[in-house]
């Protein structure tokens, strides 16, 4: 979709930005860096994108998830120079059909992950790191379309999550940041009160761009 493609080039041009500066930047004395201690907090335009499939009972098939791009906020804490822990806090609304076209409705999806990450070069501008944590997913909202379909019901689950990416310090205490995240995500799907059941496993990509600040 339009959209879908406008967002994706626009965080792809930041993503890209914040490389060839990363590349370019000069030694800056006065620059401190991230240590033991800091928050940090950042703002950033995400998109989930699943990678879907799922196990249908009667109908058979698989299922198709919405891309959605909405915006995000983290809060990291620095337990030393290199160590970090995060937590991110969005909340996405997706439309999901069976591949044969009968519409499955809408869901809500509020999925809180924390990570543990590692932070190379925490005293340079340029700053990447990896991550890997764990993600807890609550359904909600979950609207029927009607006719075939009278009732949907998502179970909650856990995941699991893998997350790299860059901060690179356009100031002191501020950066542009680009990130990626696989979360590995399963969750039991009942609709028409049981009457058919599927095994969906969604396992998004989480791609984003923004800014934060450090203090």
């Amino acid at each position: 979709m339009k959209t879908d493609r406008k967002l994706g080039m626009g965080v792809a041009a930041v993503a890209l930005g914040v490389m060839v500066a990363g590349a370019a930047q000069p030694a800056y004395a006065e620059f401190q860096g991230k240590s033991a201690g800091d928050f940090m907090v950042r703002a950033r335009a995400i998109g989930v994108i699943p990678d879907e499939s799922a196990n249908v009972t009667v109908l058979g098939g698989d299922v198709d998830v919405s891309n959605e791009w909405v915006p995000e906020i983290d809060f990291s804490y620095f337990l030393t120079d290199n160590i970090a822990l995060e937590l991110i806090a969005a909340t996405t609304k997706h439309d999901v059909s069976h591949n044969s076209g009968l519409s499955l409705g809408e869901v809500n999806l509020l999925p809180p992950t924390l990570t543990l990450q590692y932070h190379l070069m925490p005293k340079e501008r340029f700053s990447p790191y990896v991550g890997a944590g764990v993600n807890y997913t609550i359904f909600y909202n979950e609207d029927a379309p009607g006719g075939a379909v009278t009732s949907i019901d998502y179970d909650n689950a856990f995941g699991f999550a893998l997350q790299a990416g860059v901060d690179y310090a356009v100031a002191d205490n501020w950066y542009l940041n680009v990130d990626v995240k696989k979360i590995f995500l399963s969750t039991d799907v009942s609709i028409n009160g049981g009457a058919i059941r599927a095994d969906v496993d969604l396992d998004p990509w989480i791609v984003g761009a923004g800014i934060g600040y450090r203090f």
